[in-house]
């Protein structure tokens, strides 16, 4: 069979998911190698409490800019790094899956930027509406708010996929609830801190994203605000 006839069974990920993946599992792995003493000296061992002091988003310092009208770059920073320093191994790994399962189906519809702009401007998001909500000791470390954002933009595919064979576009958000009902469970057995907002936030955005980002988005956007 000739090279022209030959079709990948599983099709290539995006240069641009892949990319973000590297990022996200190569910070890990410093972090992870300088605690056990692989790399970096005894100083490694701290890296990743450093980061979190460096790169964590504080309620505290939103509300400090909200009040004061003062936006430090060194904060608003902050909405854009926190996604990228984990809390340890196992929660890099469950991030960098869904960025790699999400991630493809959201760039290969959306295109490449505007995948990665919903990853970013969801975390935004998810930090700005956590803020909004917690009480000023509450802050933010890991991925997790802006891959619930590529949910969010794979859930407006499944609704509008839905709305065009005209069944129950509800069925599109199954996925959601299903997440934050996990979410849910583990946060009464377990405890912990209500991530679940962010993570919500960081959903509602990418949804919200998807309006102006998907193919032919925003020309739809602009054709109703016509007829109306």
């Amino acid at each position: 069979m000739s090279s022209e006839h030959y079709t990948p069974a599983v099709n290539p990920l995006p240069p641009v998911v892949v990319a973000l993946v590297l990022f996200i599992m190569g910070i890990e792995m410093a972090f992870t190698f300088g605690e056990r003493g692989l790399i970096g000296g005894p100083e490694a061992i701290g890296w990743r409490t450093q980061a979190r002091d460096s790169y964590s988003f504080f309620v505290s310092q939103f509300d400090w800019m909200l009040q004061t009208g003062q936006w430090r770059a060194e904060y608003l920073m902050r909405l854009i790094t926190y996604p990228f320093v984990s809390v340890n191994f196992t929660q890099s790994v469950f991030v960098c899956v869904f960025v790699l399962a999400m991630g493809k189906m959201v760039a290969e519809v959306f295109g490449s930027v505007a995948m990665l702009l919903i990853f970013v401007l969801s975390g935004v998001g998810a930090a700005v509406v956590y803020a909004l909500i917690l009480a000023p000791g509450a802050f933010l470390v890991g991925g997790f708010p802006p891959v619930y954002g590529l949910i969010g933009a794979f859930t407006w595919l499944l609704w509008r996929k839905l709305s065009l064979v005209g069944e129950n576009q509800a069925k599109a958000f199954q996925l959601i609830a299903v997440l934050m009902g996990i979410q849910f469970l583990f946060r009464l057995i377990f405890g912990g801190a209500p991530d679940w907002i962010a993570d919500l936030g960081g959903f509602a955005t990418g949804f919200g994203l998807s309006f102006f980002l998907a193919p032919g988005g925003w020309a739809r956007i602009k054709g109703r605000i016509r007829r109306e």
